[in-house]
C-alpha cells in the first residue's frame, strides 16, 4: 500500500492528509495569506509526528484547482519543491472534486440515508468571488469519481437556468449560501465536513487509478479566462456521457 501525503490551499481553509501503510492522520485549519506560511512546516510536522520520513512518501498530492490564484500557487509550488526533493511524482487533484468527495463522507455519516450508491451524480458549485461561481458535475462509481463537466467559471444565472430544466440529485459547495440558487428537492452540503479528509481519500483514489505525473509538470488549474456553460456546455450537461471526460482548463 501506497504512503501519500497531501496538500490543499485552493480556498480559505487549509488542508493536509497522510494517508496509506496504517497512517491517517488529517490537518484541516486557517488558509488563505496564512497558507503561504504554514504549507510547508505544518507539513513537516505531520510527517514527523508520524515518524515517516519525505522519502518514505510514493507521492504528493495537491489540490491543482480551481481557486485562489494565490492558494493554487502555493499548493503547486509546495507539491513541486517536496516532490523534487523527496524524488517521487504528483498527483495534481480537481479541487472540486474534492468537495463532491466531502458530500460523500457526509452522506456516509448520515446513518438515515446510508453510503452514497454507484452512479450517483454531484454538481459542485464553489464561490469563486466577483459574483461568479466555479462549477463542475461528477458521477460516483463505486471506487472512484468520473468527472461529466469538467471545472469552469459561470455567473449565476446560467446555472439556474440549467437547474430549472434539469434539477439535480445533490449539489455541494459555498455557493449555495452565497446565492440564490434553486436546487428544487436537491440534497444540499453548502458546507464542508473535512476537506483535509476528502483530500487524503480523493490522493488514494487518483493513485490507484495511476494519475501519477512528473513533478515538473505541478501546474495549476486556471478557470477565472474561461467563459463557462456556454450553449455547448450546458448540452454537455444534460447529456451527461457514460465514459469520463477530462477536466477542462488551462495552466
Amino acid at each position: 500500500m501506497s504512503v501519500l501525503l497531501a496538500l490543499d490551499s485552493s480556498t480559505e481553509h487549509m488542508a493536509l492528509a497522510l494517508v496509506g501503510q496504517g497512517h491517517d492522520s488529517f490537518v484541516d485549519a486557517d488558509g488563505g495569506a496564512l497558507a503561504s506560511q504554514r504549507l510547508v512546516p505544518d507539513a513537516m510536522a505531520l510527517l514527523r509526528q508520524a515518524g515517516v520520513a519525505l522519502a518514505q512518501v510514493d507521492a504528493i498530492a495537491f489540490g491543482r484547482g480551481p481557486g485562489a490564484f494565490t492558494g493554487l500557487r502555493t499548493a503547486c509550488s509546495v507539491a513541486q519543491g517536496l516532490a523534487f526533493g523527496a524524488g517521487r511524482p504528483v498527483l495534481p487533484l480537481d479541487s472540486l472534486m474534492l468537495v463532491a468527495e466531502d458530500a460523500r463522507q457526509q452522506c456516509t455519516a448520515d446513518g438515515g440515508e446510508g453510503a452514497m450508491p454507484a452512479s450517483q451524480e454531484v454538481w459542485v458549485a464553489m464561490d469563486a468571488r466577483m459574483n461568479q461561481a466555479y462549477v463542475g458535475r461528477y458521477r460516483w462509481t463505486g471506487a472512484r469519481w468520473e468527472t461529466l463537466l469538467g471545472p469552469a467559471l459561470t455567473d449565476p444565472e446560467p446555472l439556474r437556468q440549467l437547474w430549472r430544466d434539469e434539477p439535480p440529485a445533490l449539489v455541494a459547495g459555498t455557493a449555495l449560501s452565497v446565492f440564490d440558487l434553486d436546487t428544487g428537492a436537491a440534497r444540499r452540503f453548502p458546507r464542508t465536513a473535512s476537506r483535509a479528509r476528502a483530500l487524503g481519500a480523493l490522493a488514494q483514489q487518483a493513485f490507484a487509478a495511476g494519475l501519477t505525473e512528473d513533478a515538473a509538470h505541478a501546474l495549476p488549474l486556471y478557470v477565472r479566462d474561461k467563459v463557462a456553460l456556454t450553449t455547448a456546455e450546458r448540452e454537455q450537461a444534460r447529456a451527461a456521457p457514460a465514459a469520463p471526460t477530462a477536466p477542462e482548463g488551462q495552466p
